[in-house]
């Protein structure tokens, strides 16, 4: 799978795609006549897998999960494209949830969650932005398919709009674009890169840090061609890696399912299908020994996070050789580290699996005296260590 677009292995790959695809694209060139040139099918067929990224004035939609899983990142995002990048993004406080985990888990019915994305739309409409940027990637995935749902049903775009008046007395408009926050430091990694203070080196061996991508499912396959290189090549995380001075590592059980599944963690009978599934993940990465993991959805990140720990209880094992697990990011996290931000205003001593590992790898300097303290600068209780059993 080809992982930076210049790269040697993705030109190799695509060339194999092109070899793949040329009869079918030239065949449906018969039909209008105007068959391609060879030279023209390489472009055509990439197009394909970029995506389209407003550049500025976004409404930002906040995440249920993620202000209680990650509470630093969303601060490091909007920190990110006012500071870092002079942009404009709104951060309204009326919002509430999009009803993501409730409608994948059949409890919230398909007209309360039309309702519910039609109000979200009705703030971004009245607050004059046009650009729809959702924290969460199952927000993301909701509302794209009430969009495309609404795209090709009109009837169902005038009912949510009915539904919406009648309960708020509002209106809304659809977004010209969606784009999760991903997609945003994707696109502006390359201006975000000599702003950086730090990059993923190792600096005791002068190497790129390997580093493991886990893309969201809510992001790439419910609705594949809305995210940046579809399903097929998903280059949202792995291209904010490379372009960082990192390595990315491919891997057997790369597009594994972290082990999230609404259904199997909401039923607590079921989540040993949960731990399951991001065992097989973590076994599968081992013996590439990945420096860290970045994930861009707030499900998979505090799975892969805290079931290590989990694990560990368990059976005793981590997936790292010094003993600790290996830390798990979110892109704004890993974004933020490397300009310069605060850790412990980041968030990350929140995490079940620690950094420290991972910020002396890259050589970042940060205070551990501050990692409990407590916004009225008074240090709080440190955690309990586990108990481990000696087998």
């Amino acid at each position: 799978m080809p992982e930076g677009r210049g790269s040697d292995a993705s030109i190799k790959q695509k060339n194999r795609l092109n070899v793949l695809t040329l009869p079918r694209l030239n065949e449906k060139s018969k039909n209008k006549n105007t068959k391609l040139k060879m030279s023209e099918i390489p472009k055509r067929f990439w197009n394909e897998y970029q995506k389209e990224i407003a550049d500025d004035h976004y409404f930002y939609e906040r995440s249920c999960i993620r202000q209680t899983f990650f509470p630093g990142s969303e601060a490091a995002f909007l920190k990110i494209l006012r500071e870092e990048l002079g942009k404009d993004i709104k951060d309204e406080a009326n919002q509430h949830t999009c009803t993501g985990i409730g409608y994948h888990s059949d409890v919230v019915p398909i007209e309360t969650t039309m309702t519910v994305v039609a109000r979200l739309f009705s703030l971004m409409t009245e607050d004059g932005y046009e650009n729809y940027v959702p924290s969460c990637v199952t927000s993301f995935g909701v509302f794209t398919e009430m969009v495309e749902m609404w795209k090709h049903d009109p009837a169902l775009l005038e009912q949510a709009r009915k539904y919406l008046r009648e309960a708020t007395g509002r209106e809304f408009e659809l977004p010209k674009n969606i784009a999760h926050p991903s997609d945003i430091i994707f696109k502006f990694r390359n201006e975000l890169k000599p702003k950086m203070k730090y990059q993923l080196v190792n600096r005791y061996t002068g190497k790129p840090l390997r580093a493991v991508e886990h893309v969201g499912c809510h992001y790439a396959k419910i609705f594949p061609e809305k995210g940046v290189g579809k399903s097929e090549f998903p280059h949202v995380l792995s291209g904010m890696i490379e372009a960082w001075g990192g390595e990315v590592i491919d891997y057997p059980e790369r597009r594994h399912c972290c082990g999230f599944g609404f259904r199997q963690y909401l039923v607590q009978e079921n989540r040993g299908y949960s731990v399951a599934n991001s065992k097989k993940k973590f076994e599968s990465m081992e013996p590439y020994e990945p420096d860290f993991i970045l994930t861009n959805c707030p499900g998979c990140g505090m799975f892969l996070d805290k079931w290590q720990y989990t694990i560990a209880e368990l059976e005793h094992k981590t997936y790292d050789k010094e003993g600790y697990g290996i830390p798990v990011l979110t892109y704004e996290e890993l974004t933020g580290l490397l300009l310069g931000y605060d850790p412990w205003t980041l968030g990350l001593q929140l995490h079940q699996v620690q950094c420290e590992t991972l910020m002396n790898k890259i050589g970042i300097a940060y205070n551990p005296d501050e990692k409990y303290k407590g916004v009225s600068g008074k240090v709080l209780a440190m955690p309990d260590k586990p108990t481990v059993l000696k087998v």
